[in-house]
């Protein structure tokens, strides 16, 4: 008959960021939960928005000034980069659950290609917004 240690056995350890090599797909898998987090953020700015709406016309302007201010700015873009990133990677997984596009030439091209995408996307929603008047 076999003895079996009864002792604590060492638990196996998830593969940290310091085991693997970085590659693209880690960064953009990394970055997918980066910006559903800022978009939770994005959520709670637009539940300021609505509060300080409802909160009267001296609160709503405090808070678009502060929204038009150099810091809120950098939020919004920061949020509508997020936005779209967030956007990409859900459709890649959309892709994915297809059961398409698992080649590794495909998977790094299509991980360049969402951050090429909301980087572009983004500014465009920005420079339409200027040309439009919104800033």
């Amino acid at each position: 008959m076999t003895e079996a240690n009864r002792g604590v056995r060492e638990r196996p350890q998830s593969p940290h960021t310091d085991v693997w090599r970085w590659h693209i797909t880690m960064a953009t898998s990394i970055l997918h939960r980066v910006t559903g987090v800022g978009l939770y953020i994005t959520a709670l700015l637009a539940a300021v928005w609505a509060v300080t709406l409802a909160a009267g016309p001296e609160a709503y302007a405090d808070y678009m000034g502060f929204l038009g201010s150099a810091i809120g700015r950098l939020g919004l873009f920061v949020a509508t980069l997020c936005t779209f990133f967030h956007l990409a990677h859900g459709i890649r997984h959309l892709v994915w659950d297809a059961g398409k596009g698992f080649a590794i030439k495909t998977i790094n091209t299509s991980s360049i290609a969402e951050l090429v995408f909301a980087v572009v996307a983004s500014v465009g929603v920005w420079i339409i917004a200027a040309m439009m008047g919104a800033l």
